[in-house]
């Protein structure tokens, strides 16, 4: 067996899946992907402490008999789309450390 036929046998479908969006990063100057992992990963903590937030507010919402349905509605409308954003996010976010290869180290905002 050819050392070609042999790597593409070893590579399975999540491989194969990685190999497609590796060029989108793989270009990249080492220092500014870092760069933007660090960025990323910022904007990730953003958005599950919003994300949190908003949980949060949903959950006492719950316990509260005053709250009308349509504003449980709302609130777990509001939480499931701030979920969908937060994964593609998350997902954008492995993609660029996967090409960086390692998880870059950033402190909390209240570390700094």
């Amino acid at each position: 067996m050819k050392l070609e036929e042999k790597r593409m046998k070893d590579v399975g479908p999540s491989q194969d899946k990685r190999n497609e969006r590796e060029p989108r990063y793989v270009s990249m100057q080492k220092s500014d992907l870092e760069a933007l992992a660090v960025s990323a990963i910022r904007e990730h903590r953003r958005l599950l402490a919003a994300d949190q937030a908003v949980y949060e507010e949903w959950s006492s919402a719950n316990d509260d008999p005053s709250i009308s349905s349509s504003v449980l509605q709302t609130l777990q409308d509001e939480y499931i789309a701030r979920q969908n954003i937060s994964a593609a996010q998350q997902a954008e976010l492995s993609e660029i450390l996967d090409a960086l290869g390692f998880i870059p180290l950033v402190p909390f905002e209240h570390d700094n």
